[in-house]
């Protein structure tokens, strides 16, 4: 059904295969864009965004454990650390 195609990265210009599996996941998903970045463009936006994240201190509005947040918090919204949050997300 799907084929490999050829895309060009609009970051580093180079040329990158979109892979029949690829397009496929992609498909599966529901995913109606092609990828615009190559692997390594794509690693190193993630990389860049992942450090300019902002982590701010807060107190776990259900356990009180102390824990970092990679957001600015609400005052109106509680914030749980990450264990309480799977908890409540399973649950």
């Amino acid at each position: 059904m799907f084929e490999d195609k050829i895309l060009v990265c609009k970051d580093c210009g180079k040329e990158f295969t979109f892979t029949a599996g690829e397009q496929q996941f992609y498909a599966d998903k529901g995913f109606e864009n092609e990828p615009q970045r190559c692997k390594a463009c794509r690693d190193a936006k993630k990389a860049a965004s992942r450090e300019n994240k902002v982590w701010t201190e807060v107190v776990c509005a259900k356990c009180g454990k102390t824990c970092k947040v990679p957001f600015a918090p609400q005052n109106d919204k509680p914030v749980y650390c990450d264990d309480c949050f799977r908890e409540m997300r399973n649950a």
